[in-house]
């Protein structure tokens, strides 16, 4: 996607998106509910056109895709479209003949399948009497049965328990290990650990894209070195520290009245030198030294601020 942007009016729709997705990854899209990743999905299989900007999916423009470019990808949308009055099994056969394939290849490809979402012995059991969580691994294995390249998940894992949600996305990393591309919206910010790059969607527009890792080092501006003090100490040593031309910054660490957040470009070089500061020159040993590692909530969060910070001051 380069520049591309669907204006639906009145501030709706997506704006100015740069994204690009390798073969063999799984690009995780995330943000809250109404931020624009159905939408963004939606001019990827072509059902919209952008109006401004391009968006290619195999070179192509996906308004102008051929029967064969279509059957490349596999699409899972929010919620379960399958027949309830028909088997699981059944369900895989009627999905199969909409693709053209044979009774013969579809039995043939349905078995490993089932096998690969866990429903063997759900087989025969109509799709209305499924969990919602088998009812989602079903949508997997019918957007896989024709063996697509690229795989178009929009909230796979939505509304259901983080067992299932563990599952499938173990069914996801399979698939990338096969080769398969994989694009999951998920409202889940946690889940950005499964993923090889994460596109972070706020109104419309993306905040970030990057690794996993690189997320992480955006949002805290390098690394962090958790450090717990006596109480008495905590002051001085933050000031202390601040001071340190390896530091950009400290911060007292949310619930702990002990904890100190330091911000450095490298945690795992950094921490012994820093120890041996504080020992030599104030005469303090931490209770904690360890590199910190934030998690996903956070970083989104502190990703999300920092963008309104910045458009703030653009603003004044």
């Amino acid at each position: 996607m380069d520049n591309a942007s669907l204006d639906f009016g009145g501030g709706a729709g997506v704006f100015d998106l740069n994204l690009s997705l390798q073969r063999g990854a799984i690009l995780g899209m995330i943000g809250p509910s109404g931020c624009g990743k159905t939408t963004t999905i939606r001019l990827l299989n072509g059902i919209y056109g952008p109006t401004s900007g391009e968006v290619r999916v195999f070179g192509k423009d996906p308004l102008k895709f051929t029967q064969a470019d279509k059957a490349r990808i596999g699409y899972i949308p929010q919620q379960f479209i399958l027949y309830p009055t028909l088997s699981a099994e059944e369900n895989l056969h009627f999905l199969g003949g909409i693709y053209g394939m044979s009774a013969s290849e579809r039995k043939m490809k349905m078995q490993p399948l089932l096998e690969f979402v866990d429903l063997t012995e759900a087989r025969r059991r109509l799709a209305r009497k499924l969990s919602g969580g088998m009812q989602r691994r079903l949508m997997l294995a019918g957007a896989l049965l024709h063996e697509p390249d690229f795989l178009i998940a929009d909230e796979p894992t939505a509304g259901i328990d983080p067992i299932l949600r563990a599952r499938i996305w173990e069914n996801f990393r399979a698939l990338r290990d096969q080769g398969k591309t994989l694009l999951v919206t998920t409202q889940y910010v946690g889940e950005a650990a499964y993923c090889d790059k994460v596109a972070i969607m706020r109104k419309g527009r993306l905040v970030t894209v990057d690794t996993p890792k690189g997320l992480q080092r955006q949002a805290m501006d390098g690394e962090v070195i958790h450090l717990q003090v006596e109480q008495s100490q905590l002051v001085e040593c933050m000031r202390f520290l601040e001071d340190l031309p390896q530091v950009s910054k400290t911060e007292h660490v949310p619930d702990e009245s002990d904890g100190i957040y330091v911000f450095v470009e490298d945690a795992g070089k950094e921490l012994p030198n820093l120890l041996a500061i504080l020992r030599d020159q104030r005469g303090v040993t931490p209770k904690v030294a360890e590199p910190y590692m934030p998690a996903f909530d956070e970083v989104f969060v502190r990703l999300i601020q920092k963008t309104e910070h910045e458009h703030l001051e653009v603003a004044l």
